[in-house]
């Protein structure tokens, strides 16, 4: 599961995919909260919503984007607060959270760290297939943390083993050898990506 976190949309986004097999889109939404409410009162929705969507998709694993510097210091607390309550949600229901940088994301899904909005967005459509790019952009950046954290998640975890295996051990150099394979999946075909 995806989560863009924002105080006014959270975009949410459950993608099913793993080896050798393309992403599929499971859901995709967001959950928004009106401007004049306070704080507080926001975050409780939000919370409710996150809850409702782990409840209903029973995701494996959660990536959330890592809230980064912007020049609107009130847009990166709001942001900050979402991320904060999409990580404890996810953490009350004993599912691993990961944080993504948008740069990262972007990278993973077009090439390029510095892809905008758009780009994204046409991305996600064409990876998992879609008719249109899910509106708004929240929901499409949603989807996007999923897929990158269903090719980039697993070759970290793949290279932790590896380590922790240890050279020599039985498994070692398959697991390193898939794990680099891995992290550039926009290269595979068996990934939907020509």
């Amino acid at each position: 599961m995806g989560i863009d976190p924002g105080l006014t949309r959270c975009g949410l986004g459950v993608v099913e995919g793993g080896l050798g097999r393309p992403p599929r889109l499971v859901a995709v939404g967001v959950a928004r909260t009106a401007a004049e409410l306070p704080p507080a009162r926001r975050l409780v929705q939000i919370e409710a919503a996150l809850e409702e969507w782990i409840i209903e998709y029973r995701p494996e694993k959660v990536a959330v984007e890592r809230v980064f510097a912007q020049h609107n210091v009130q847009t990166v607390v709001g942001t900050a607060q979402a991320a904060g309550v999409a990580m404890l949600v996810a953490a009350r229901k004993g599912l691993p959270v990961e944080l993504h940088t948008p740069s990262e994301v972007k990278a993973a899904i077009t090439g390029s760290g510095r892809a905008d909005k758009k780009q994204v967005g046409q991305m996600v459509t064409r990876i998992l297939q879609l008719d249109a790019a899910p509106k708004p952009a929240d929901a499409a950046d949603a989807l996007a943390l999923a897929i990158c954290h269903i090719w980039r998640g697993g070759a970290a975890s793949r290279y932790a083993e590896a380590a922790a295996a240890g050279p020599g051990t039985n498994g070692y150099a398959q697991a390193v050898a898939e794990a680099r394979r891995r992290q550039n999946p926009l290269s595979r075909t068996d990934r939907g990506v020509q």
